[in-house]
């Protein structure tokens, strides 16, 4: 019973990681965020490879599941520290999120809640002649206090997820160990005493 509730909830914080990467995901498209968008793509397959472990009592893709949460955790963190500005990081860097392919910034910065975009025209001479120059104002909430929503999200479910992970891990072991221990009989092949037939040759006299 208890393996079975322990699956079923690692299961739900499964699902619930895919559907909320997956929104992420799409956030992270329509930014060009290219970093956020390969991890989220490993993020989606090993979640994938958990749920597919947990349902099939697989431990070893449970654990390597467990195992890369640490890492999304870690990534999630960075996200928060980044768009916070923390130490030398700056969110107007290029590199960072992007490659240095494009200038663009997340998605919410400027489709953020009531958030009103207005171009300016004429954009100033510095500016780039394939990109545009806005004014954004209004916004509800500054798009880095979204993203880091977003990565705080990311933590619990990963933090859910690892607990959860080394919980039916440990439960899935000590039902291969039960289950060892009441076939130890048949493993070992104990026999019990058979029958045996011998024929007795006697002598024959003429």
């Amino acid at each position: 019973m208890g393996c079975c509730s322990g699956r079923c909830t690692l299961a739900f914080i499964c699902g619930m990681q895919l559907v909320s990467v997956l929104e992420r995901q799409v956030i992270d498209f329509l930014g060009y965020q290219w970093a956020p968008i390969l991890i989220n793509f490993l993020h989606i397959i090993v979640v994938i490879l958990g749920l597919f472990g947990t349902i099939q009592f697989r431990p070893r893709y449970v654990t390597g599941y467990a195992a890369w949460l640490v890492v999304w955790m870690t990534w999630n963190v960075f996200i928060i520290c980044f768009y916070l500005e923390v130490g030398d990081l700056s969110r107007d860097s290029d590199l960072v999120l992007t490659f240095n392919l494009s200038m663009h910034r997340s998605w919410w910065m400027e489709n953020g809640p009531g958030c009103r975009v207005t171009p300016i025209t004429p954009p100033p001479s510095w500016a780039p002649e394939d990109h545009r120059y806005i004014s954004i104002s209004g916004c509800l909430m500054d798009f880095q206090f979204i993203e880091v929503a977003h990565s705080s999200l990311q933590i619990l479910l990963a933090l859910m997820g690892f607990i959860y992970a080394c919980y039916v891990v440990k439960l899935i072991s000590e039902e291969e160990d039960s289950f060892d221990f009441i076939g130890g009989f048949d493993s070992y092949g104990y026999q019990g005493p058979q029958k045996t037939s011998h024929l007795q040759l006697q002598p024959m006299y003429m």
